[in-house]
């Protein structure tokens, strides 16, 4: 066949072409849209609170039979005696004729049935006689200190150390709080606001520790202080968490945290910008990468290449998030883990034509120095599933109280939520160690409340 040299023709068609490009552009700027009124304005990154609708969990279909597999040891409730923290409570008929006919009841013995009860909390007003002495040689009077009290204070230390827990670390509102323990809003704020003074030189001992920990942990939210725009920065290790609660998203946040020497380990963010000067080497999560990657087949679903590089890509990273939790030995697993490198690398330099692929493809070859440190160290994950875990609960604090009246109150968050995060990180019982802590505070104000928080820690330097 010729070829048509034809002018008009040529013209036609090149004016089709433009025409079957920009149809297809619209297309995806339209599909763009309606992803972004469905999902929010970052897509399927859009936080759960900034959503416009939430679509409702799917039911399961084909559910089993439920129950325990055969032989298995069963590991319910196990009844007990008697004793002054479980007692026997005799309970006596209404009446010793029988409902029915009104004969006399005869004794068959009893039956047992095991209740969990639970008192109402209740704060109790206790008053202290404080015995006083008199040295006439010096002429001083020297009077006893009230137990489990600090200095001036109306509160004891169980009450202060409950409602500390209550609050920074289980999430109850101050109102509820108010409600079960009779103690107003604007003493329960004294109260924080003291201890946060007390404390404010622990996050700073926790930033040294985090420092040299082989393998750090941080990520950002959203957080309002004074009704105005924030953030609240999260730096953490599988053994501590640090809070900071403030108005700044600027790289200056992390570089104060970090410092300006030379880090040991590895840091696991997203490819937020603010890292990029961190002193330490950098691993990107994976998660967030393959949020990207799957959100290509959204925004071209009928783009044969962009299927076949999201089928291939997507299970890939999937793959290299959970590989170092199997259970395989070390040395199987990094034959795996370099085996699963080179198919990610060659995934991201075969040629693409579709410039959404080229884009992906840039980010891995662009960033291959902060993309593989899984590779090499089993103890670096892939992914930042620790730094989310530990936001989550100052995300739904965000929720229920609408972030800090004042900048005052976002620095107490930072202090007391650190402490009682990183707290319960080292396996204490977070209430008892910050009562026994405060107790010994009381007899002498001036000590080093460090060691008393985190005895691990500072045994060990």
């Amino acid at each position: 066949m010729g070829i048509n040299n034809c002018p008009i023709c040529l013209e036609k068609q090149r004016k089709i072409d433009e025409l079957t490009e920009e149809v297809q552009r619209l297309r995806h700027a339209l599909g763009r849209q309606e992803r972004k009124a469905k999902e929010g304005l970052f897509g399927s990154s859009t936080p759960s609170s900034r959503r416009p609708a939430k679509a409702n969990t799917p039911e399961k279909e084909g559910k089993g039979k439920r129950g325990a597999r055969k032989g298995h040891q069963g590991a319910g409730r196990k009844r007990g005696q008697g004793t002054p923290e479980r007692p026997v409570v005799d309970v006596s008929p209404e009446s010793e004729s029988c409902p029915c006919c009104g004969g006399n009841l005869r004794d068959k013995g009893y039956e047992e049935r095991e209740v969990l009860e639970s008192q109402p909390v209740k704060v109790e007003r206790t008053v202290y006689r404080l015995s006083k002495k008199y040295c006439p040689h010096c002429r001083k009077t020297y009077k006893a200190k009230a137990p489990g009290v600090l200095p001036r204070s109306l509160y004891g230390n169980q009450l202060i150390a409950n409602a500390l827990v209550m609050h920074y670390l289980n999430g109850i509102p101050m109102g509820r709080i108010c409600e079960q323990t009779g103690v107003g809003a604007g003493s329960l704020v004294e109260i924080f606001h003291r201890l946060s003074k007390l404390f404010e030189k622990i996050p700073d001992r926790l930033i040294e520790e985090y420092r040299l920990a082989p393998v750090k942990h941080a990520d950002e939210t959203g957080w309002r202080t004074d009704g105005k725009n924030g953030y609240a920065w999260l730096f953490a290790t599988p053994d501590i968490s640090i809070f900071q609660f403030g108005r700044s998203r600027s790289a200056k946040v992390p570089q104060a945290v970090f410092g300006h020497e030379q880090r040991p380990g590895v840091l696991v963010v997203d490819r937020y910008s603010a890292y990029n000067k961190v002193p330490c080497q950098i691993q990107y999560c994976f998660a967030h990468l393959l949020r990207e990657v799957t959100d290509l087949e959204k925004d071209f679903p009928d783009n044969p290449e962009i299927k076949t590089f999201v089928s291939t890509v997507a299970p890939m990273l999937s793959l290299a998030m959970g590989l170092r939790t199997q259970d395989i030995p070390d040395k199987q697993f990094y034959r795996k883990a370099k085996k699963l490198k080179k198919e990610i690398k060659a995934a991201m330099e075969s040629p693409a034509q579709h410039l959404a692929i080229r884009r992906i493809q840039d980010i891995f070859m662009e960033n291959e120095e902060r993309l593989y440190h899984w590779v090499e160290d089993r103890g670096v994950p892939a992914d930042n599933n620790l730094a989310e875990r530990d936001l989550r609960p100052s995300v739904i604090a965000r929720k229920t109280s609408f972030g800090s009246i004042t900048d005052a109150g976002a620095k107490t968050r930072s202090v007391l939520t650190s402490v009682v995060q990183s707290m319960k990180k080292q396996g204490q019982d977070v209430v008892d160690a910050i009562k026994k802590a405060l107790d010994k505070i009381a007899q002498n104000i001036t000590q080093d409340p460090f060691p008393l928080l985190f005895p691990k820690l500072a045994a060990v330097h």
